[in-house]
């Protein structure tokens, strides 16, 4: 199984990691590792590969899943739940619960106290990197924070509209470095590591890992929801050891 671990080195007691679609039983446009339940697959191997990937990777328990909106909702949580909550990001300070963010382009933003004190996962989509998922998550920590960026869309195929570069502009000026003219009038290719590490720097997160991974653009490795339509979803994960 082919499971991508953070390139941070300074956090404590602190396990993370991001799966690809390696390593499934799931067939056709999900084929692989897809641990979406939510995308059509079917529901007995979705469940085999989320068994699957929780031993490879050694979770101490069932991942917290998330119903993702592309909101700015972050919940905290203090014990392992099955119940599936609705929100885009989950914090805690407890050892061995495992935070979850599930993806298939949208960027991935794990965070860490350096003293393992406490993790996040989130779901940033533009819409909620935008409006401020990133830094509702930061609210929760007290220490210094470590930031790593999984793998999602690159800059070289995510062309949005003008409403996307405005809405990151009226949050931040300089968010205007993030984009490049696309192919028309009124499209950009737009950098969403960079806007991400740009809202992570304005809020006092300095250490920001990326891991510069397009979704996109490695469809043995990745699923990618705007490439192929109907496709399955990978997730990126972090725990604090018990």
């Amino acid at each position: 199984m082919d499971l991508i671990t953070p390139n941070w080195s300074e956090v404590k007691n602190v396990h993370a990691v991001s799966s690809t679609r390696d390593g499934g039983v799931s067939l056709g446009e999900y084929r692989g590792l897809n641990i979406g339940d939510h995308v059509g697959d079917d529901w007995i191997k979705v469940e085999h590969n989320r068994q699957r990937l929780m031993q490879q990777a050694g979770m101490p328990s069932a991942p917290v899943w998330l119903n993702q909106t592309h909101s700015t909702k972050v919940v905290a949580l203090n014990a392992p739940t099955s119940k599936v909550i609705d929100a885009d990001g989950v914090f805690t300070t407890t050892p061995g619960v495992v935070c979850s963010a599930m993806t298939a382009d949208c960027l991935p933003v794990l965070l860490a106290d350096r003293q393992g004190r406490g993790v996040a996962a989130v779901h940033a989509g533009w819409r909620g990197l935008a409006h401020g998922i990133v830094e509702n998550a930061l609210n929760y920590f007290e220490g210094e924070v470590v930031a790593w960026l999984g793998p999602a869309i690159g800059p070289a195929v995510f062309e949005v509209g003008d409403d996307v570069r405005d809405a990151f502009m009226s949050e931040d000026a300089n968010a205007h470095l993030a984009f490049r003219r696309g192919r028309q009038t009124g499209k950009w290719w737009a950098d969403m590591p960079r806007l991400a590490t740009q809202r992570l720097n304005l809020a006092g997160v300095d250490a920001v890992y990326n891991s510069g991974l397009c979704t996109y653009q490695d469809s043995n490795r990745f699923y990618s929801y705007r490439r192929d339509g109907v496709t399955g979803r990978q997730a990126s994960f972090i725990w604090i050891e018990e």
